[in-house]
């Protein structure tokens, strides 16, 4: 069958040659003002990365992410399993500032706080150019590469790429507790050295090898361009009426007049651009607003003495000669969303306290007649302490002298951390079950003055409705 029949009638991805093989990218490096102002983001972004973890807030991590304990510290509070609904309001707080920003300012996340793109065009390119020959412009390696200059670029990968899984892992498992399997043999903690191994893997596989077919192939953020966008949002654009026709002014004059636009066709914009694509085609989901063609054209209008901003971050109405329109539906309703969820967010954290308490009901039959007649039901207490210190609770029933609690020895004695399941006995007089039912409230206060009140659904015999 003919090669033909098989090519397609356009390039189906820019890190796609039409024969199916990769093509492989080697953007030039424009230094224009945009990318001075990303590469001081970037670095001081890298710098947070790794200083997280050494972050303390009120004698916890900033961000501790314990999968294995379900416990999860974010900027100091510790939200457990229980947490449900602060969780849900945490995400979708996060959820809504990415939607509200996409909706102003683009994919401002994806070109210029991405670690995705902050690490493979701050960190990995710039290694490469360097063992290339290419530093300060990229493109092509230079011809007859030493041998050892490969060798070494992927060694340094590898060394980069080993600080940064650790990094990595100290938002999981806790920098002293890391330091620990440092100084260890790995023999002694397989598991984490394991663990290290495959992220360091998965890291050098990415950046050494996936690269931008990440953020075209795998990542879904681009494409849900089409539902955060609008034709207000601030994107990276080619002014289409200003450029258009393309060509070289000095030799299409014509009786004074130039008969092309501004754009040079010098592909400039192309060759520049970290993910292949050519933004005089229009908005594209591969487009991670780097502002690299920017950079790459201001340049060139500069050299010829024209006006900037042929490409430029505009909108896609204000480049048609349109009106630009600020308040508009989603405008208007990403902030009073995120307005709600934050207020809920913070409500429910107002009203956390340092403990959680849960009634668990034992198995087995749901009650049980004492030899004096009396109904007895059975029950734990799930008590898990927030506190950076030990913690002791007491139990009593509140506002009933006919209800009697067995605990045990009181008060209950609670370390931070670890959940403490504590049997409890609730007996009752039997006269007092309506339809084999009875609710009663048990008061438990902890010894730093906070109290809360379970109530409990106690099961006991049939009895006729009063």
């Amino acid at each position: 069958m003919s090669n033909d029949l098989l090519s397609p009638e356009e390039q189906v991805l820019s890190t796609l040659n039409r024969d199916g093989s990769r093509h492989w990218l080697r953007p030039l490096l424009s230094k224009g003002k945009f990318w001075r102002a990303r590469q001081a983001v970037a670095y001081f972004l890298m710098i947070v990365f790794i200083e997280i973890p050494y972050i303390q807030i009120g004698g916890k991590p900033a961000i501790l992410l314990d999968i294995p304990a379900r416990r999860f510290t974010i900027f100091g509070f510790t939200f457990l399993p229980t947490d449900t609904l602060l969780l849900a309001l945490f995400m979708l707080t996060v959820f809504l500032t990415i939607f509200l920003a996409t909706a102003l300012v683009g994919r401002v996340w994806c070109g210029w706080a991405c670690p995705q793109t902050v690490y493979l065009e701050f960190l990995y390119r710039p290694i490469q150019r360097l063992f290339e020959g290419t530093q300060g412009r990229g493109g092509s390696p230079r011809k007859n590469v030493a041998g050892w200059r490969h060798v070494a670029k992927f060694v340094v990968y590898l060394i980069v790429s080993m600080v940064l899984a650790h990094a990595f892992l100290s938002y999981f498992v806790g920098i002293d507790r890391l330091s620990h399997w440092v100084r260890q043999s790995p023999l002694k903690h397989p598991v984490p050295f394991l663990v290290m191994v495959g992220t360091t893997g998965l890291m050098m596989f990415d950046f050494a090898f996936f690269r931008e077919q990440l953020c075209l192939i795998a990542c879904p953020y681009g494409r849900f361009q089409s539902v955060l966008l609008d034709r207000s949002s601030l994107i990276v654009a080619y002014d289409i009426k200003r450029g258009e026709p393309r060509g070289k002014r000095s030799k299409t004059q014509h009786n004074g007049h130039s008969q092309v636009g501004d754009c040079v066709d010098c592909h400039l914009c192309v060759r520049t651009c970290p993910t292949g694509i050519d933004i005089r085609n229009g908005l594209q989901m591969e487009c991670v607003n780097c502002t690299q063609c920017i950079d790459a054209c201001d340049a060139v209008m500069e050299r010829l003495k024209r006006p900037k901003g042929l490409i430029r971050y505009s909108s896609q109405d204000t480049i048609d000669g349109k009106k630009q329109s600020f308040f508009r539906p989603r405008v208007i309703i990403y902030p009073l969303a995120l307005i709600a969820a934050i207020t809920g967010f913070s409500f429910v954290l107002m009203e956390k306290q340092s403990f959680d308490v849960t009634l668990l009901r034992n198995l087995g039959s749901p009650f049980i007649r004492t030899a004096d007649g009396r109904i007895q039901n059975s029950f734990r207490f799930k008590i898990v302490n927030r506190a950076k210190k030990p913690v002791s609770f007491q139990f009593a029933p509140r506002n009933r002298d006919d209800v009697t609690l067995s605990i045990g020895d009181q008060p209950v004695v609670v370390t931070p951390g670890t959940p403490v399941m504590q049997p409890v006995l609730i007996t009752t007089p039997s006269g007092l079950y309506r339809r084999g039912k009875l609710e009663v409230h048990i008061a438990v206060t902890s010894s730093l003055g906070e109290k809360k009140v379970i109530t409990c659904q106690l099961l006991g015999p049939l009895s006729p409705t009063r």
